[in-house]
């Protein structure tokens, strides 16, 4: 297909994303201001802005899903834990306020936009984030497919109290709960699938349990999981080294690992909405996790790994090992120091008693 045209895969968050954003935005950089933490320069969401006596943090997002509800939340629920989210992970856990842009497409009924508008307000009360301005566009029929929803949020941090998104080597890898909740929730109901336990998605705020790891300990990058889930989430925070996943620590909800083998997904690769992966220094790690399960949501948290030096070379492993892959990734042409998911035999199951996804795929050995 021709690289002019935009495709599926210019949105799946993986490559050819990065090479869609590196051709539209090369223009817009502005030598008037330092990007050299955060901004287009290192094609991210968010930026970091000199504010006087803090930085300002601000971040902006455009939210479509299909369906526009499902078990957990909805578009509404979703645009503000979205972007809330994202200035949580940069260290703007107490936000300042959201504008909201609605671009609507003409027939949708007014219930429907009621709707959204009022899971906005209850996921802006829950984060304690105002909406502070707003604006509505109206296309033809045909012209957009329902309502699209843009958030921009605002916040503030220190001088210097952004987390700076820079594991160093050794640091442990921490996971705010169970992963993959949203995805397979949102493709079962599209799929009409119907199972004895509810899936529900996990989308919502968690700007609280952001500030908790924060507090907690020294965390020095964090990530939300959203687009190509955990395993995209842990891809960013590589740089360059290898990091070692305990499989079998990484925490996945019983239906939501039996949901996924049904449909052939991996929870692991799926959207969460309301986790963030985080990685720690090691002496901090099992005091940030107890911090987060002091909270229903953080029940789960978990250290799933930790970040190597460098790749490195052993002998063969005496047990499986799997090397996970982002949706969209061709195994030929990913980095071999992607990612490293040990399975050890002493660690079947997780301690929290949640079930791990089951193996469907033929693990390959690592050479790493």
């Amino acid at each position: 297909m021709s690289d002019d045209v935009v495709t599926p895969a210019h949105g799946a968050g993986t490559g050819r994303t990065r090479e869609l954003i590196d051709r539209l935005v090369a223009d817009l950089e502005s030598s008037a201001y330092d990007q050299s933490v955060l901004g287009l320069a290192a094609r991210d969401d968010g930026a970091v802005l000199p504010g006087g006596d803090g930085e300002v943090v601000v971040t902006t997002d455009s939210h479509v899903v299909d369906p526009p509800t499902f078990p957990g939340g909805d578009l509404g629920t979703l645009a503000v834990a979205g972007t809330v989210n994202d200035l949580a992970v940069m260290g703007a856990t107490d936000p300042l306020g959201l504008t909201v842009g609605l671009v609507v497409e003409a027939g949708t009924e007014i219930a429907t936009l009621e709707g959204i508008v009022d899971s906005m307000r209850a996921a802006c009360e829950r984060a304690s984030c105002p909406v502070v301005a707003g604006d509505t566009k109206v296309m033809g029929s045909g012209e957009v497919d329902g309502v699209v929803v843009n958030t921009t949020g605002v916040g503030r941090v220190s001088p210097g109290a952004y987390v700076p998104g820079t594991p160093r080597p050794g640091d442990a890898v921490v996971v705010s709960g169970t992963v993959g909740d949203h995805g397979i929730a949102l493709l079962s109901e599209r799929e009409g699938f119907d199972f004895e336990t509810p899936l529900e998605s996990d989308v919502a705020p968690v700007n609280d349990l952001a500030a908790a790891a924060l507090s907690a300990g020294d965390v020095t990058a964090m990530t939300d999981p959203t687009r190509g889930g955990f395993a995209t989430a842990l891809h960013e925070l590589l740089d360059g080294v290898v990091m070692v996943i305990d499989e079998g620590a990484v925490p996945v909800d019983g239906t939501v690992a039996s949901a996924g083998e049904l449909l052939g997904i991996d929870p692991m690769t799926v959207a969460c909405e309301g986790r963030f992966v985080a990685t720690v220094a090691p002496e901090d790690a099992e005091a940030v996790v107890a911090a987060l399960r002091e909270f229903d949501r953080g029940a789960d948290a978990a250290v799933v790994g930790r970040r190597w030096t460098r790749p490195r070379r052993s002998r063969r492993p005496r047990h499986r090992t799997r090397q996970a892959l982002p949706p969209g990734t061709e195994r030929s042409n990913a980095p071999a120091d992607l990612l490293r998911c040990t399975n050890s035999p002493s660690r079947r199951g997780c301690s929290n008693g949640r079930s791990r996804w089951p193996r469907t795929t033929t693990p390959t050995a690592s050479t790493a």
